[in-house]
């Protein structure tokens, strides 16, 4: 078990972000960023939106999105599951001393009237949540159609031995936003509009930008290399200094 909203406010202040520039490049707006930092999750209208969120975010920041999703699902889907299953005999039992009964037909229309009215409330929430927006704003699969800026979503992975890269958003002058050897079948996600990767062993590498399979530049000329990415390509970049 991990602190979810405190990992995740450490991560972005050690690479120096701030709400407006994550807002711009996720399409989450600001004060969820903070209510998932703040571990105020009854401020988003859904769970769905948590763990869409949550995901988002964890990935944006060069962390394990996936890893946070479960530790959700295990701290407050998990409960909330119980406390359901606690009170449903109360609610059979009421049922019951009212005269409807229990039977197979009357057990299916109440489950019907549930899905329908939870349906509604879902769609009510959404609606009042989310502002003016005529959409849920989870992060697109290729963000660059929707935002005035186009951002790149690049997913990297190893095979063979792995290969060990550093991870740069912005600039190459800046700390890393990850650091560690990829090995095969662990993928991991990173978001920016320009990325900067320090690659050891590149033909180990795997790559996918906005979903499409990317050939690495130069993978076979070279134990080291500097690859450059915008949300239109993969390319070889010169050494620093």
């Amino acid at each position: 078990m991990f602190e979810i909203g405190n990992s995740l406010r450490e991560a972005r202040l050690r690479q120096g972000l701030d709400f407006p520039e994550i807002e711009q490049a996720t399409k989450i707006r600001g004060k969820y960023l903070r209510s998932l930092e703040e571990e105020q999750f009854d401020v988003l209208p859904a769970q769905t939106y948590v763990k869409g969120f949550l995901r988002s975010y964890a990935d944006y920041l060069g962390l394990d999105g996936q890893l946070y999703v479960d530790e959700f699902n295990s701290r407050y889907v998990r409960g909330e599951l119980e406390e359901e299953a606690e009170q449903q005999p109360l609610r059979t039992r009421g049922m019951a001393g009212s005269g409807l009964g229990g039977g197979p037909r009357v057990t299916a229309v109440v489950v019907t009237v549930a899905v329908i009215a939870g349906f509604t409330l879902f769609v009510f929430a959404a609606w009042k949540w989310g502002g003016t927006d005529k959409s849920p704003t989870f992060v697109l699969d290729h963000p660059g159609k929707a935002a005035k800026k186009p951002t790149a979503n690049l997913v990297v992975s190893g095979v063979a031995g792995g290969a060990y890269v550093q991870v740069y958003r912005g600039s190459r002058e800046k700390k890393a936003i990850y650091q560690g050897t990829l090995e095969q079948g662990h993928p991991r996600t990173f978001v920016g509009r320009h990325l900067w990767l320090y690659v050891f062993a590149p033909a180990n590498l795997r790559l996918q930008l906005n979903g499409k399979p990317q050939v690495v530049p130069g993978a076979g000329t070279g134990a080291r290399r500097w690859l450059e990415v915008t949300p239109k390509r993969v390319s070889l970049a010169p050494p620093l200094g």
